[in-house]
């Protein structure tokens, strides 16, 4: 039997996407690569704990969670975390940033930071821009005074940014036009925290660091995995935790890679996706099935 292996997520570098293995194994994920695996037959999806720790019981969870947690290590991971605002008095500086993810898709949101642009990436921002730094609290207040006075929502379901990536405006700057406009509002609000510094706005574009350019329609996302399912393809993009695999039909599929973890994998042959598939709604000009 080949050896099985544990998959810890999609990590960004310097040098684009990486696969994190449990142990510290680590693949670099170029354009072009064939990424393939199988499923362990027999085998079920088990939770992947919290804060670096082992779940206890090793509780089975759904094929179609993305945080591949039970119940009681979902709360004990979220126990000591930002977003949940249990770290009031976090006394790092904290970033607020516009993030535009295709046509009519920008969310304001924060982060570390000492954390750079880390957070944009692992997001699938495919344009950013800074708004302002300052303590934890101020940042939490400034993104809440977007969202109320300008409707600005901080989150952007997954299957929006991917429908859309292959059909991004074709220049950085029209790309950057509505992160641009919703830059020059933010600043024009009052009642923002005196503790946070506003910053100008320059747009940052990820479309090379994601492979966006020319990128062909998907025509759906993996939807789960199984045991003994199999799943490859060639690498085409990548962005946030997504990878846009071509298969051996010409048809892209979307595999996100938070999907994976908790699962024993294997090495697999051949060129196919025999996992469930969601299909997108296309244009009837778009091929409508995976094969």
């Amino acid at each position: 039997m080949a050896q099985a292996w544990k998959c810890s997520g999609l990590r960004w570098s310097g040098d684009g996407p990486v696969l994190v293995w449990d142990g510290g194994r680590r693949s670099a994920l170029t354009w072009g690569k064939r990424v393939a695996f199988g499923v362990a037959e027999g085998g079920g999806r088990t939770c992947v704990g919290a804060r670096r720790h082992p779940c206890p019981v090793r509780a089975a969870v759904s094929g179609r969670s993305t945080g591949a947690r039970c119940e009681e290590c979902a709360r004990l991971d979220r126990a000591h975390s930002v977003a949940a605002d249990t770290l009031a008095d976090d006394p790092r500086p904290y970033r607020v940033y516009l993030a535009w993810f295709g046509p009519g898709m920008v969310k304001v949101g924060i982060t570390a930071e000492e954390r750079g642009s880390a957070r944009l990436l692992e997001q699938g921002a495919v344009c950013f821009s800074w708004l302002g730094t300052g303590p934890l609290m101020a940042a939490r207040r400034t993104e809440e005074l977007l969202r109320a006075a300008l409707g600005v929502p901080d989150r952007i379901p997954y299957v929006e940014k991917r429908a859309v990536r292959a059909r991004l405006p074709g220049s950085a700057d029209e790309r950057a036009a509505e992160v641009t406009e919703l830059h020059g509002s933010a600043v024009a609000l009052g009642g923002w925290p005196e503790s946070l510094a506003p910053a100008p706005c320059q747009p940052v574009d990820h479309v090379d660091e994601f492979g966006l350019t020319d990128l062909p329609s998907a025509v759906g996302e993996v939807a789960e995995l199984a045991a003994g399912g199999v799943v490859s393809g060639r690498l085409v993009a990548a962005a946030g935790p997504d990878l846009h695999l071509a298969t051996g039909t010409g048809a892209v599929v979307v595999l996100d890679t938070r999907l994976i973890t908790g699962w024993e994998l294997v090495p697999a042959e051949g060129d196919e996706v025999t996992v469930p598939v969601r299909q997108f709604k296309a244009p009837s000009s778009v091929q409508s099935g995976l094969f």
